[in-house]
């Protein structure tokens, strides 16, 4: 082809490029909205189905991300590039991609597993041995958790630590009243010449009588160890996960008035030193 046959094909070519470039663009966007309907039909079924939403959310993110990958592996292949090829240049940057990103892998493993062990759940109080974080779970991603600390701060877990460290769930579901719930322990120490049977009837009574207190399960008050200085008392009761920090606070708050009232004392650590 001659210069001259070039620049009089130049606008025909340069009309068919723009319309397929305003076609890709509306397939692009008509895709990106489709994405979503699908997205969230299958979050819906999931939500009939009555799934965990650690499990919807994690779906819904794979999802996306899948489908998001077929819409632009499509939409390059409207303008003439090979498929083949182009999965064969994905196959061949994996490797070097799949180096770069352990960490990210290794957290996309580690939500699988999350979601498949279930070691919690959304909505479950959970401490961390690694790094020593704990609060409610708010959401499991596909690589990370979110949780909410008692203070309403909010922590990013890679979800490929978390798989991989120890984990205390403190959350159970009280089956009485499908409530979620967390067991408080609170230690008490008590000095032996004290009267035991009366700190063990307070302490009884002001589990007893706390307001705050999950009425459908348990309590309990036990010696539990006999240390150098005191006797100690273990204080077992259950609390509404919402209810937890207040109904400790509310409970600790009531045993030094009460003790100090009937002669009950909680010892300290002292230091005898004798001069000559």
């Amino acid at each position: 082809m001659n210069i001259h046959d070039y620049i009089y094909s130049l606008p025909e070519k340069t009309l068919r490029i723009g319309l397929r470039t305003v076609v890709c663009v509306l397939l692009f966007l008509i895709g990106i909205r489709l994405i979503k309907v699908l997205t969230g039909m299958v979050v819906r079924a999931l939500e009939r189905l009555n799934a965990e939403p650690g499990v919807i959310s994690f779906m819904e993110s794979f999802l996306r991300v899948a489908l998001f990958i077929i819409l632009v592996i499509l939409l390059l292949s409207g303008f003439g590039v090979s498929t083949a090829s182009f999965v064969a240049v994905l196959g061949s940057a994996g490797v070097t991609i799949g180096l770069a990103m352990q960490g990210s892998l290794s957290n996309l493993a580690g939500g699988v597993l999350i979601l498949l062990q279930k070691p919690f759940k959304v909505g479950d109080y959970i401490f961390e041995d690694a790094h020593k974080n704990e609060g409610v779970v708010q959401e499991i991603r596909i690589f990370y958790t979110k949780l909410k600390t008692s203070d309403g701060r909010i922590v990013i877990l890679p979800n490929g630590e978390l798989a991989n460290t120890s984990i205390m769930n403190y959350t159970f579901y009280n089956d009485d009243n499908d409530k979620n719930v967390r067991v408080s322990n609170i230690r008490v120490g008590v000095s032996y010449d004290s009267d035991i049977e009366k700190a063990e009837e307070i302490l009884t009574q002001i589990v007893r009588d706390e307001p705050l207190r999950d009425r459908n399960s348990s309590y309990a008050v036990r010696i539990v160890e006999y240390s150098e200085s005191s006797i100690i008392f273990n204080l077992f009761c259950v609390f509404p996960l919402d209810d937890y920090n207040a109904g400790r606070g509310s409970i600790m708050a009531k045993i030094k008035p009460a003790f100090d009232k009937n002669d009950i004392r909680i010892p300290f650590p002292q230091v005898d030193i004798h001069m000559k």
